[in-house]
């Protein structure tokens, strides 16, 4: 199913609860945006282990690395480094289509 959103997103684009959020600092091993979510959850929005997202909250849209983590608890994720979200917000989560150009004046 695809959604029609600008950028190209596709599959289900059901909405999320951040219940966890972690800001790294620059002395930690691993950091940079990251999204945690069940295999369910992923395979809905046809998105896989390792894969680009597009994470969508209410102030704007990031891309982060998935990862499928089935201690995620079913409706939730897991947030890492990623702006523009916070704990106890809905999010969006759709795999980006690179190949496809977003509107003219759509900024992301």
């Amino acid at each position: 199913m695809a959604t029609g959103s600008p950028g190209g997103a596709a599959g289900s684009s059901a909405p999320l609860r951040v219940a966890r959020y972690v800001a790294t600092r620059s002395s930690d091993a691993e950091r940079g945006p990251e999204i945690r979510m069940r295999a369910d959850e992923a395979q809905r929005r046809l998105v896989s282990d390792g894969e680009l997202v597009y994470v969508q909250g209410p102030r704007r849209r990031e891309l982060a690395v998935l990862q499928v983590d089935e201690s995620v608890p079913r409706g939730d994720v897991w947030v890492r480094d990623v702006a523009g979200v916070a704990l106890s917000e809905i999010v969006t989560v759709q795999k980006p289509d690179f190949d496809r150009r977003p509107p003219r004046g759509f900024l992301a």
